[in-house]
C-alpha cells in the first residue's frame, strides 16, 4: 500500500467521486454509498471507502479493466473486498449482498470505537453483530437486525446517531 496519506474531506470527497466518475458510476445513494471518515464528516481522511450494492460488482470489475487500469494499483480483489490506490490515495472497496449492505454501510462507516461500542453491548446481550455485514444475531443465531442501520440501533436499545456524531 502507498504510504499514509492526509486529505481533507472536501478532497477526499472529490477524489471519491472522479474515482467513480472514471468508473462511470453515479453516486446516486442507491447503488453505493461513500462511508468512512468521509461519512462521517471528520476534517482529515485517508482513505476513501466505499460499499458497493452486488450490480454495482460486476460493473466495477469490467469498467475497472476498460477505463482507470493505467491510475490503479490493486493490493487485492476478492468477492467481498477490493483494496486499491488510487491516485495515490487507498481505497477501500467493499461487495456487498442485498442482505449486507445495511449493516456494511454502519460497520465500514465506523468509527472504531462506535463499533467496539455497538459489539461490546450485543455481547453483553449474548448476540453478535457481524462485521462482515449478515447483520446483528440473537443468543439462537436468529438474525434480529440488520435491514437498516437504524434497526441495529434499535435492537441493542441504542439511541440512534447520525453517521457525523460516531465519532
Amino acid at each position: 500500500m502507498s504510504n499514509k496519506v492526509e486529505l481533507s474531506l472536501q478532497d477526499g470527497m472529490r477524489i471519491a467521486h472522479e474515482f467513480l466518475g472514471a468508473l462511470r458510476i453515479v453516486d446516486d445513494g442507491d447503488e453505493l454509498k461513500i462511508v468512512g471518515s468521509i461519512r462521517r464528516l471528520r476534517p482529515v481522511v485517508h482513505d476513501v471507502d466505499i460499499v458497493f450494492r452486488p450490480d454495482t460488482h460486476i460493473a466495477l470489475k469490467v469498467s475497472y479493466l476498460k477505463e482507470v487500469e493505467k491510475s490503479v494499483e490493486v493490493h487485492k480483489w476478492g468477492y467481498k473486498l477490493a483494496a486499491i490506490t488510487y491516485c495515490g490515495v487507498p481505497f477501500d472497496l467493499y461487495f456487498s449482498t442485498p442482505e449486507t449492505f445495511d449493516t456494511l454501510l454502519l460497520i465500514r462507516t465506523g468509527s472504531k470505537e462506535n463499533n467496539i461500542r455497538l459489539c461490546s453491548i450485543a455481547k453483553s446481550k449474548g448476540w453478535k453483530l457481524h462485521a462482515s455485514g449478515d447483520g446483528l444475531f440473537n443468543e439462537r443465531g436468529e438474525r434480529i437486525a440488520g435491514d437498516s442501520e437504524r434497526s441495529i440501533y434499535d435492537a441493542l436499545g441504542v439511541p440512534w446517531q447520525e453517521p457525523w456524531e460516531r465519532g
